[in-house]
């Protein structure tokens, strides 16, 4: 027994090499005694197990097992011994790894005699030096809902809710709705498609018929009922009608009848409507609506703020082959949603290197993001609960009108359930960085008519304050 321990405390000569970002090269020599007693041990069990003509079980000799089943034999001890001394020599040498080495096993052999020599290489986890964590210079802004911006949601509402009204006199203004009989004739069309009493909007860029035409309201605004007005139009390669693909559509309108929108009267149907008496306390309500809207995006201006200041005093060097392939993932993901959008082949592959420049660039900030994020969780030492992720998962679920248990037996499916936990940890490090933040109130830039410089910075995505037409406010119970 002392000499099976004795036999079990011999090292394997280890070496690390640098191998390039986030690389090590390893190379092991396992020691002779090592590869001894592997081989010893699996003819052991061999013996035991094997049934060879003329012996009993167990009783045959070694050298008569090593001829039966050599090969075969010293296969599974190669990989046996491979497998062993590549664990060790990640874990004896701390070496972070981000996944499991790659050995080309037919490279190696089994030696007669000596040791047994092998290397391959690694991607580890980045080293690097997190900032200050403590008192991170954070700007609030005083953001407040203004009696203007009431106005113009209340505004939306009225229009919303308004009625398309026969213009009795006048001529065709920016937002009007004509009725009117349209001729669509596509080059090489013997007729052209007619369309009788249709709706056509005056807007910017709009459609008449099914045909998308660019500065609609220059067409049409100062037309009159009667007036005929005429354009040409090249309809995109990607249009979903096939007989106007790619062509030259001749567009005519003729207008028959003029409307403008008439927003809906503040009076008592109009109140009922959105579940309140009167205007004061629609304006209440819009008021709270409105600020929540405000404060989600003063969160999220802050927390792009601690995104910012943790990735601009980061820098270390990324692991090459892992991001190629996430971007190359990435890259494949945008392409199948081009095609899923019905764009030809040649057209995407026009815009595939500006897509790969992109999934690139997007790579390499998700994987920067992500250890960062990792290495904070370390240091501030948080976690999550499986009672947090459901918690957040029933959250998620009442807004997509799922139930909690189907939408994460989805996750657990497609394999976001994880990217989904992970995503919960860096919203609790954020705030746990924003309580100890250094926060400093700020007024909103005044906005001005000089050209804004742009941000160079990634933006947050943030709610947008919606207007709240179909809302209904409930009344508050007395007492």
């Amino acid at each position: 027994m002392a000499e099976e321990q004795e036999v079990t405390a011999v090292k394997n000569t280890v070496v690390i090499e640098e191998a390039g970002p986030c690389k090590k090269k390893v190379i092991v020599e396992v020691a002779p005694e090592n590869v001894k007693k592997a081989t010893d041990e699996h003819y052991e069990t061999l013996r035991t197990d094997a049934i060879v003509p003329g012996f009993r079980k167990g009783r045959a000799p070694r050298r008569l097992l090593e001829k039966r089943f050599g090969k075969e034999a010293s296969e599974q001890i190669k990989l046996k011994l491979l497998a062993d001394a590549s664990d060790s020599a990640l874990k004896d040498n701390n070496l972070d790894v981000l996944r499991e080495p790659d050995i080309d096993y037919e490279k190696v052999e089994l030696p007669e005699s000596g040791p047994l020599k092998f290397e391959f290489e690694v991607e580890v986890r980045p080293e690097f030096e997190l900032p200050s964590l403590e008192g991170i210079g954070v700007e609030k802004k005083k953001l407040e809902v203004t009696e203007e911006q009431l106005d113009a949601e209340i505004n939306q509402m009225r229009k919303l809710s308004g009625l398309w009204t026969p213009r009795e006199e006048g001529k065709v203004e920016l937002d009007d709705q004509v009725i009117a009989d349209v001729l669509l004739k596509a080059e090489d069309m013997e007729e052209a498609e007619k369309l009788d009493n249709i709706q056509v909007y005056v807007r910017p860029n709009g459609f008449v018929g099914a045909v998308p035409v660019e500065e609609l309201d220059k067409l049409l605004v100062g037309a009159e009922q009667g007036d005929s007005r005429k354009t040409t139009v090249d309809v995109a390669k990607t249009f979903f009608r096939q007989e106007y693909r790619g062509r030259k559509v001749d567009v005519t309108v003729t207008i028959k009848e003029i409307k403008y929108l008439k927003p809906a009267e503040l009076g008592e149907q109009f109140f009922q409507r959105h579940g309140v008496e009167n205007e004061t306390e629609l304006r209440d309500k819009l008021r709270d609506y409105l600020q929540e809207g405000l404060e989600r995006r003063v969160r999220a201006e802050m927390t792009e703020q601690i995104y910012k200041y943790l990735l601009d005093n980061t820098s270390f060097d990324l692991p090459e082959e892992i991001v190629g392939e996430h971007s190359a993932e990435l890259l494949q993901r945008q392409y199948t949603n081009l095609m899923m959008r019905g764009l030809p082949r040649e057209q995407i592959e026009q815009q595939m290197e500006q897509l790969r420049a992109s999934s690139e660039e997007q790579a390499k900030q998700q994987f920067k993001t992500y250890f960062i994020m990792d290495k904070v969780a370390g240091e501030l030492k948080v976690d999550v609960t499986e009672e947090e992720v459901n918690g957040h998962i029933a959250q998620l679920a009442i807004q997509r009108g799922q139930r909690p248990e189907q939408m994460r037996e989805q996750m657990l499916r497609d394999g976001s359930l994880a990217q989904f936990r992970l995503q919960v940890r860096e919203d609790k490090c954020v705030e746990k960085l924003l309580d100890s933040a250094s926060i400093s109130e700020v007024e909103p830039k005044k906005k001005t008519g000089k050209t804004k410089k742009k941000s160079t910075r990634k933006k947050v995505s943030e709610p947008k304050s919606k207007p709240a037409p179909k809302k209904q406010f409930k009344k508050k119970k007395d007492g």
